[in-house]
């Protein structure tokens, strides 16, 4: 989320609940957080809370961070790269030993 979205969200629930007060030092405090959120999640979020709820809610409450970033794919590539280094005679010893133990544990 951008500064002005973060800004647009602190007036948005100043306007929906009046008592909510809304000074500079309160922003200087909240727009880092939110700035770390999704704007359409967190709208999303508030605009549910409104109508359940009578007073303002905490950034907690209203929070929606965005996804982060697979970082499995780059260890996968690893052992791909390192799994074509073994001998296919290996890998048919290993997969006939495997489809043993296999077959013992199920009983067939």
């Amino acid at each position: 989320m951008t500064e002005n979205e973060g800004i647009e969200v602190l007036e948005t629930i100043a306007e929906l609940y009046p008592r909510f007060d809304l000074n500079k030092r309160k922003a200087k405090v909240l727009l880092p957080h939110l700035m770390e959120m999704e704007y359409n999640g967190v709208m999303e979020k508030l605009f549910s809370y409104v109508t359940e709820n009578p007073y303002p809610p905490t950034i907690a409450e209203i929070a929606v961070y965005p996804p982060k970033p697979y970082e499995g794919d780059e260890e996968i590539r690893r052992w791909e790269e390192e799994a074509a280094k073994v001998p296919q005679e290996v890998k048919d010893r290993f997969y006939k030993v495997f489809e043993q133990l296999v077959k013992d544990k199920t009983g067939q």
